[in-house]
């Protein structure tokens, strides 16, 4: 798989804004999230999680929508769709 694309928008004392663009099948990678972070899909994000113990979930998360969550989660994303998908995260630092 491919990784997706990430372009960093801001990075200041408050806030790292970051744009990911994923082709089908793209993934994040593993990774572990160092702030608390909320995530603005900017199209309809078909995510594929997989998680620490060898678990999968397929997650729907619907353009314009935002969800939050605290620091800590690991996992890697994956484009579960045929189509491009792109969200916006906003890391909140300490």
């Amino acid at each position: 798989m491919a990784e997706a694309r990430a372009e960093t928008l801001i990075d200041d004392e408050k806030v790292r804004v970051t744009r990911f663009d994923f082709d089908p099948g793209d993934e994040t990678g593993w990774h572990v999230h160092g702030m608390d972070y909320v995530i603005t899909a900017l199209t309809d994000c078909p995510m594929r999680l997989e998680e620490p113990g060898g678990e999968t979930r397929d997650v729907m998360v619907p353009a314009g929508t935002v969800y939050r969550r605290d620091k800590g989660v690991e996992h890697n994303v994956i484009n579960g769709g045929a189509e491009p998908m792109a969200f916006i995260e906003t890391e909140l630092k300490e």
